[in-house]
């Protein structure tokens, strides 16, 4: 069967409705969600019972960039300073030097046990260098995993962050691959200039974006994500137009807004959550659709040894040698090394060779994918056992003690207080969004006029009003009280 204009809609709709169906029994069998979705499309390939022919790296490219900036946003929305601030430096570590390691032994490793040329080799270490955001936070949101150690923050930090690294490394050695009269040292300065350009442009449309959110008046509420999805894209086309690195962008700007007050700022991270998940399946079902099994068949050999080889030697030597300097404990290197979960992201960064007309890109291509598959297929299922085996993860009865409140980050015991506004009080004629409160507290509900109403971000504070506060300690309310001069 080919796509068409007149059946996309109905098989969209239709591979979209298995892949959740499949999804949901995922969880019985403790499979990862992100392999039905993938095993999907397959199925409905070419060479599976739906008989869909899709071979369109440039399409399958588009989609993966597509969904890209949606995962890493809603990824970025989601972070909380507080939790990040204290493993910032782990984090970052982890994915620049960590992910410049697996690229260059996996590279190395290749390049000795095969045919490859050496940049060939590293062209190959770099598509699977970084892990996958994708996977990262379902399975570990999925199987509501909690750590010790602050190991939680520093994976979703380093899942988050290290794509740019490895987009990077794969650009630069697909032209190295291309142009063999290139020197690996002209890959430096655009290096510099990636990060420079996209750290830069992440901070600056991470301010613009806030400032735009909170003064242009919308006349529905739902407009607003409609409005974040266009600023998410102007900030990573025009840091990537101008020689940034996009992803980078984004995802900085992500995290910016995140932990800013923002107008409606519960209806855009629930919007984009629900964005990710569609993303996360329709870029799966894809790349699904794009791979032909039999194709991958003869490479099963050597994607073991490679697999095993990247799973065993390559992300533990990463890890211990990026964090060694920061005291972790043995369990907790052993635990991060572990979950080196490889994804959808290394599978459309192999797109990029197919479309260079690298000699061997298709192998290369289909290598990656067999080893994105067989990495989330053995450590994503295996979590859990291997927190509880080198006892990183909480005990099930403090589970409940570490509930992730949305807004509320960590909020056990709630305090609650109740506010009212005063005719001298600064807060009198101000948006709720402009009295910059706290970020680990919440207006519940305000009275006014012996009526209650459900404030958001752009309700203005009248004399008289009585606010509801819940706060996650004491010190949130004391500085509310602050703010409003009580």
């Amino acid at each position: 069967m080919s796509i068409t204009t007149e059946n996309i809609l109905l098989v969209g709709s239709l591979l979209l409705i298995i892949a959740i169906l499949a999804g949901k029994v995922s969880h019985r069998f403790g499979v990862p969600t992100l392999v039905f979705f993938l095993a999907t499309g397959m199925l409905a390939g070419s060479e599976g019972i739906g008989g869909i022919y899709f071979d369109n790296p440039k399409t399958a490219q588009f989609i993966g960039i597509v969904a890209l900036n949606f995962i890493l946003f809603s990824g970025g929305l989601d972070t909380r300073w507080r939790a990040i601030s204290p493993i910032l430096w782990k984090g970052l570590t982890l994915s620049s030097l960590g992910v410049l390691i697996t690229a260059v032994s996996v590279g190395v490793f290749v390049w000795y046990i095969t045919d490859f040329t050496i940049y060939e080799g590293l062209l190959l270490g770099s598509i699977v260098s970084s892990t996958d955001a994708a996977a990262v936070f379902s399975i570990l949101r999925s199987n509501n995993l909690d750590l010790k150690h602050n190991l939680r923050p520093i994976l979703e930090l380093e899942s988050g962050s290290n794509d740019p690294m490895a987009y990077f490394l794969t650009i630069a050695f697909t032209g190295l691959v291309v142009n063999q009269d290139a020197s690996i040292i002209d890959i430096i300065p655009a290096f510099v200039k990636q990060i420079t350009i996209g750290v830069l442009f992440g901070f600056l449309f991470g301010e613009l974006s806030k400032r735009i959110i909170n003064r242009i008046q919308l006349g529905s509420e739902g407009l607003y994500p409609v409005l974040v999805i266009a600023l998410m894209f102007l900030t990573f086309s025009v840091a990537d137009t101008t020689g940034g690195n996009g992803f980078l962008a984004i995802y900085i700007c992500s995290v910016y807004l995140g932990n800013q007050d923002l107008l409606h700022k519960r209806t855009i991270i629930k919007a984009f959550d629900g964005f990710a998940w569609l993303m996360q399946i329709v870029l799966f079902l894809t790349l699904g659709l794009l791979v032909f099994p039999t194709q991958i068949l003869p490479l099963i050999g050597i994607g073991l040894l490679i697999s095993a080889f990247l799973i065993l030697v390559a992300r533990p030597l990463s890890v211990f040698a990026s964090l060694w300097f920061f005291r972790l404990h043995s369990q907790s290197l052993l635990f991060v090394s572990w979950v080196g979960l490889r994804g959808a992201v290394p599978i459309v960064f192999a797109t990029y060779p197919l479309l260079a007309g690298v000699e061997k890109s298709q192998i290369i291509f289909d290598m990656v994918f067999f080893i994105s598959l067989t990495s989330v297929l053995i450590q994503g299922t295996t979590l859990p056992m291997v927190a509880n085996w080198l006892q990183v993860a909480e005990p099930e009865q403090d589970m409940a003690s570490t509930i992730n409140v949305k807004y509320i980050e960590g909020a056990a015991k709630p305090e609650f207080a109740e506010f009212r506004v005063t005719e001298g009080s600064p807060a009198c004629g101000k948006r709720v969004v402009d009295l910059h409160f706290p970020q680990s507290s919440l207006i519940a509900l305000i009275k006014r006029n012996g009526k209650y109403i459900s404030p958001s971000g752009s309700t203005i504070l009248e004399k008289d009003d009585v606010l509801t506060i819940i706060a996650e300690d004491p010190e949130s309310l004391e500085a509310i009280s602050g703010i409003l001069k009580f």
